[in-house]
């Protein structure tokens, strides 16, 4: 049995299935390249950017350092919200009434450039989650609209047999293989890369937790 001679043989439904199957293939596979080479530059230089930082004397050097070594932009825009932040905190520092406004604003920056970089992480994992949980059922969609169609043209040619069934109950069936095979992949990168992401999440949280501290004791300096 040829591709060919099973695209024809299929009607509309089978064929759309088909379809979306490839498609769904597609992009989980192209996410799963793309998002492997995101996340293995992101974690060697989240390594180097923060072990830069922290051995940095002030804070244009630690900013410099940073963006030296942070390719996917993840710890750059922290430390750039901190720095606004330590810079509206020294401003600010001569009375206790207005402090506690500019932390929460500290807060905010650092929340908001977090929530930037989390999202760039996980960019592409819904796909994924989405592809490994519909593609076998797409897939069975296919083997049954395929077995009903090839059942209703033996009943109409009046003659069906174990021999003549076996062909195209064979044939449906590979849809049910195709969207097994789609979903597994994309199940598999899921869930190896999503505790990748966790822990740079991680990472980035705790960076976020000790940028705001030394936002905090701006003032103090």
């Amino acid at each position: 049995m040829s591709f060919v001679h099973w695209w024809r043989s299929g009607d509309a439904v089978t064929q759309t299935a088909a379809l979306v199957l490839l498609l769904m293939s597609v992009a989980s596979w192209v996410i799963m390249l793309w998002k492997t080479r995101l996340l293995s530059r992101a974690s060697a230089d989240l390594a180097r950017s923060l072990a830069a930082f922290w051995q940095a004397s002030d804070w244009p050097q630690a900013h410099a350092a940073v963006a030296a070594f942070d390719r996917e932009a993840l710890a750059l825009p922290l430390v750039a919200a901190a720095d606004m932040a330590r810079a509206r905190l020294e401003v600010r520092a001569g009375g206790s009434a207005l402090q506690e406004p500019a932390l929460a604003h500290a807060t905010r920056l650092l929340r908001g450039a977090l929530s930037a970089g989390t999202a760039r992480l996980q960019y592409g994992q819904v796909v994924l989650a989405t592809v490994g949980a519909t593609a076998p059922f797409v897939g069975l969609l296919g083997t049954v609209w395929g077995i009903y169609h090839a059942l209703a043209a033996m009943a109409g040619a009046g003659q069906i047999s174990v021999e003549r069934l076996a062909g195209p109950v064979g044939e449906a069936l590979i849809m049910t293989a195709a969207g097994l095979a789609v979903a597994i992949p994309a199940v598999l990168g899921y869930n190896v890369l999503g505790r990748t992401v966790a822990r740079l999440e991680a990472d980035l949280e705790g960076f976020a937790h000790d940028l705001r501290e030394l936002c905090a004791s701006a003032p103090e300096a």
